[in-house]
């Protein structure tokens, strides 16, 4: 992982939080943390089916 650019993330998500509550605007998020666990839970499930090499083409399922 680029160190640098988790800290770029973090610089952008932190500003554009900044913004939306600057302009008293809601955020495009989970506003709790455990709707903000859910998506971490999202993304981690994805980086586990990835490492374990497994997937479903579902185009090819469908016979696509």
């Amino acid at each position: 992982m680029n160190l640098q650019l988790i800290l770029l993330g973090l610089l952008t998500g932190t500003l554009t939080g900044a913004f939306f509550a600057l302009f008293d605007v809601p955020i495009p998020a989970p506003p709790e943390l455990p709707g903000l666990m859910g998506i971490v839970g999202i993304y981690l499930g994805y980086k586990l089916v990835q490492h374990l090499g497994v997937s479903v083409d579902v185009l090819e399922s469908v016979g696509f």
